[in-house]
């Protein structure tokens, strides 16, 4: 019987095998560069491991591969999207080719993700006695 590894373990070993791009973007993203924002590499969320984490701001960057491009991924990673939105976490994914060819654009999403705070909760409507 094969023993499971354990989400950190399995980040580990994540950070070890990192792809050009994701060696790229962890470049662009450690040490406080974006917005002096801690990203975290390979970080265990729930069940899954995301590739880059903010726990500041609760932002997920994913660098999508040519993996993810099958109908089985891309509804695996529709699952997975919305339990981070149901978990207050915003997603924002990016193909390898625009972290190569369009980095500056990537960047600048990312710092805007960065910046916006959450939207305030809608009051709740006042309702008068005479009403």
């Amino acid at each position: 019987m094969t023993e499971r590894m354990s989400p950190v373990d399995f980040a580990r070993l994540r950070r070890q095998m990192a792809d050009e791009f994701e060696r790229q973007m962890w470049q662009l993203l450690r040490n406080r560069q974006r917005c002096n924002k801690k990203f975290r590499r390979e970080h265990p969320l729930g069940i899954y491991t995301v590739d880059f984490y903010c726990a500041e701001a609760k932002l997920v960057v994913e660098v999508d591969g040519s993996s993810h491009q099958s109908e089985e991924a891309k509804q695996y990673d529709k699952i997975r999207d919305q339990w981070m939105n149901a978990n207050g976490i915003r997603v924002l994914r990016f193909t390898c080719r625009q972290v190569m060819k369009e980095t500056r654009k990537v960047l600048n999403e990312i710092d805007q993700a960065l910046t916006e705070s959450p939207s305030p909760p809608t009051p709740l409507p006042v309702h008068s006695a005479n009403a």
